[in-house]
C-alpha cells in the first residue's frame, strides 16, 4: 500500500503537532528516568512505523537524518526555556519595583 505523505512530511507533523502535545506541561514535572524512557519508547515506536525499521539503531539514524532530538533532549530544552521565562519575569518584576519605588 502506498503512503499518502512522504516520510519527511510525516516526521514534520510528528515534530510540530504530536510531540508538543505529548510533552505539554512536562517541563514543570519531575519525571523519573523510567517515565522518560517510556515517553522515548512511544516516540521511538512512531519513528519505527514511519520508516518501517525494527532496530533502535536504525531509528536513531533516521532521527539524526531528519534532525530529530530524542525525548530526553527535548525535555531538557523545554525545561531550560521554561526556566529562562522565570529569569525574564524576575527581571521585569525587579524593574517594576524600582519604577514604583521611585
Amino acid at each position: 500500500m502506498r503512503r499518502a505523505a512522504s516520510e519527511h512530511v510525516v516526521v514534520e507533523l510528528l515534530k510540530t503537532k504530536c510531540l508538543p502535545v505529548l510533552l505539554y506541561g512536562l517541563e514543570v514535572c519531575s519525571l523519573s528516568k523510567a517515565q522518560v524512557k517510556y515517553l522515548g519508547y512511544a516516540v521511538s515506536s512512531c519513528y519505527k512505523k514511519i520508516f518501517n525499521v525494527k532496530s533502535n539503531e536504525n531509528v536513531r539514524l533516521c532521527m539524526d537524518m531528519f534532525n530529530c532530538d530524542d525525548v530526553a533532549t527535548l525535555l531538557t530544552k523545554r525545561k531550560q526555556k521554561f526556566a529562562g521565562c522565570f529569569d525574564r519575569m524576575d527581571s521585569i518584576l525587579y524593574e517594576l519595583v524600582v519604577v514604583i519605588s521611585d
